[in-house]
């Protein structure tokens, strides 16, 4: 890739791990506007290693009391919301965990196609909108429950489907369950963490396997854009999402489905 490819498609990565408007869609975009070759493993690595690293310098306060009060606390009777908000992502995380280590392989082969990216960019988009315009939007985050988290954690199962995006599940399950805007985005930040990371690994070692040279400018340069995006995108999104709602991000969806639709069938 030149430069100026690696630098896009790492913008893109980065906010588009967080927005709820479906990375898959976006990556895939480029090749189709311009044709521009896939990405790879290595370049996979350094964008996911930017995204975890701007995630968890964002939120390290929160993780370092999570993490904190679950070693402390976590397994005591007396348990406190840190310490309670720890486990509700452990368990949050599992279905997805479970689910993707079996269907892996499956959904590389059957779902990642243009049709199927822009039908779930389009539905769970419509989804999303029912979700912010009904929702009662009352609950904080120091209130969610662990059948709560469990519920958001299976509803992350769908994101394995190229095109529905994870964080735009999870904040349209949040939504559903009476979280307000704010408290739904910082779970679905914080659920992100092992899931980037597992992700990261398991492209990690494809590459080791593939045995591959790494060309270590352009994973430089991969990280340090996705970082830098990743991270104004969360900062950005929590402080508007209260005020501006869901709707840009559902027309949004709107649009990007209608125009891989379009590249589908013209």
């Amino acid at each position: 890739m030149t430069l100026f490819e690696i630098i896009i498609l790492a913008i893109i990565q980065g906010i588009t791990e967080f927005l709820p408007i479906s990375s898959s869609g976006h990556l895939l975009l480029p090749a189709e506007l311009f044709g521009w070759r896939s990405q790879g493993l290595a370049f996979d690595v350094a964008v996911h290693v930017g995204s975890l690293l701007a995630v968890m310098i964002y939120f390290r306060q929160e993780i370092g009391k999570m993490t904190v009060a679950w070693v402390t606390q976590g397994f005591s009777r007396h348990q406190s919301v840190d310490s309670k908000l720890a486990w509700w992502v452990i368990i949050a995380t599992i279905p997805a965990v479970v689910i993707g280590f079996l269907m892996k392989d499956w959904i590389e082969m059957n779902a990642r196609t243009a049709l199927v990216i822009a039908a779930t960019t389009i539905i769970f988009g419509l989804l999303l909108w029912y979700a912010d315009a009904t929702a009662k939007r009352q609950q904080q985050l120091d209130t969610l429950t662990w059948k709560q988290a469990l519920i958001i954690g299976l509803a992350q199962v769908l994101s394995l489907i190229p095109g529905t995006s994870r964080s735009g599940i999870t904040m349209t399950a949040g939504l559903m369950l009476g979280l307000d805007r704010e408290s739904t985005a910082r779970f679905s930040f914080l659920l992100s963490i092992p899931v980037i990371l597992g992700a990261g690994t398991l492209a990690t070692l494809d590459l080791i396997s593939a045995g591959d040279g790494v060309d270590w400018t352009a994973l430089f340069y991969g990280a340090a854009f996705s970082f830098v995006s990743a991270y104004l995108c969360i900062y950005l999104f929590l402080s508007w999402i209260s005020r501006i709602g869901m709707l840009p991000f559902v027309i949004y969806r709107l649009l990007l489905g209608a125009i891989l639709l379009w590249f589908v069938f013209a």
